[in-house]
């Protein structure tokens, strides 16, 4: 299918203003994380590909916690406010489960995917994701497993220590099942208060999250994106800007289709500047392939076929986190004859890092995840910082550029209705 993606609101291509909204995924963490990141890195890229960049404070209190970056690139000097849209108390919320009912949730979550069919028709997609969604159902297995070791062990050796001593008898065997019990039952909370290290119990809780509603949004996460489509709404009502731009990262990046979809239903305001959506590292398919994704469905099927918005969805075969090339919409089942977007391709890791890069972060997989908000030592024509900084909009950029052959945009998902029975 041949796409034209001019579009008709084409106001101006050079922005000298520009306000963007950050999505972040499933992360707890307090936004400056990615304020820091975005000075580390974006400092990193200036340097290697010879522009100028610099942050500072946001000028106004209220609002989003956000920072002001000034540009100069190809000789035009930009101003960009950045915003983060904060749903992390929600996703702490969600994470404060006890161990016992972290397991239980385990048995649920994988219940749904394998009950509905859903994780077969995942692994149709990339092989990637769908180890990490299985990697924590192992490790924590495995850390019950062991601590189950540890509990038998140390309940052996005092039944071998009081039979040392000629005691035995009922109370030597509560006693040593109470202490084994209690050694099994530190060994596990030991775990838990690694699992920074390890991440079994934050992704356990990120897959569970969409799992435990089959794909629906809870009220809180409804609340939120009214929230976030509000704030956008009055960005586009503001006459000094050249562009808004909103970006979703992994899980971020559905949240940010609802909010889309809820903002341009209704209409949007007259002479607004270019809109433009890029979406990084999504997990669309993780949500929208559970059976009662009717909500993101429906904003997918919407969103695609919208010329008020530039949606360009950037991913990469060496993120084993996201479901990399494949068309969030078409891989849902959703895609009409009058889909449009998203542009799909890829930010080719083995390409765009160096040999002595690559090597350094190939098996760091949850960095990678977020190589698409970092510095490239050799950049092609995906760059964050141009993006998000620069003197183009997101259409105006990427106008002529052609959707990667290797995407994969045929229907898999099993569930494709966007309507509840």
């Amino acid at each position: 299918m041949t796409v034209d993606r001019g579009g008709t609101n084409l106001q101006s291509t050079k922005v000298r203003r520009r306000r963007v909204f950050y999505i972040p995924g499933y992360d707890p963490i307090h936004p400056r994380r990615y304020r820091e990141l975005y000075r580390k890195e974006g400092a990193a890229q200036a340097e290697i590909s010879g522009y100028d960049i610099a942050l500072k404070a946001k000028k106004t209190k209220p609002g989003p916690y956000g920072w002001q970056v000034r540009s100069m690139i190809d000789e035009v000097d930009v101003s960009t406010d950045i915003e983060v849209l904060v749903w992390s108390d929600i996703v702490r919320e969600s994470m404060e489960n006890s161990i016992p009912a972290t397991y239980l949730q385990l048995a649920r979550t994988a219940w749904v995917y394998i009950s509905t069919g859903t994780l077969r028709r995942l692994m149709q997609l990339r092989k990637g994701p769908v180890i990490a969604a299985l990697y924590p159902v192992g490790m924590l297995l495995i850390q019950a497993l062991l601590a189950v070791l540890v509990a038998w062990g140390v309940a052996r050796i005092i039944i071998d220590t009081a039979a040392f001593f000629a005691l035995t008898g009922l109370l030597v065997q509560l006693v040593s099942l109470c202490f084994g019990l209690c050694a099994g039952a530190m060994l596990l909370r030991w775990f838990k208060k690694m699992d920074s290290k390890f991440f079994a119990y934050y992704l356990m809780h990120d897959y569970a999250y969409s799992a435990s509603s089959k794909g629906a949004y809870s009220p809180a996460l409804e609340g939120r994106i009214a929230e976030f489509t509000a704030l956008i709404q009055t960005a586009l009502s503001d006459d000094t800007l050249d562009e808004v731009l909103v970006v979703g990262h992994s899980s971020g990046a559905h949240i940010a289709v609802s909010a889309l979809s809820d903002l341009i239903r209704p209409g949007l305001p007259n002479d607004h500047p270019p809109l433009g959506f890029l979406s990084l590292g999504q997990v669309v398919p993780m949500v929208s392939f559970l059976p009662k994704a009717y909500r993101l469905r429906a904003d997918l099927k919407f969103l695609s076929q919208r010329d008020e918005l530039a949606w360009v969805d950037v991913t990469a075969p060496g993120d084993g986190c996201a479901f990399a090339l494949c068309d969030p919409v078409s891989v849902s089942g959703v895609a009409s004859d009058g889909k449009r977007w998203p542009l799909v391709f890829s930010a080719a890791f083995t390409q765009t890092l160096s040999p002595q890069r690559w090597a350094e972060l190939r098996w760091r997989f949850f960095r990678l995840h977020f190589q698409y908000l970092c510095a490239f030592d050799r950049p092609g024509d995906y760059d964050y910082f141009q993006v998000t900084a620069g003197p183009l909009t997101l259409r105006e950029r990427y106008r002529n550029r052609q959707p990667s052959r290797s995407r994969i945009d045929q229907t898999v998902s099993k569930f494709t209705t966007v309507t509840a029975p």
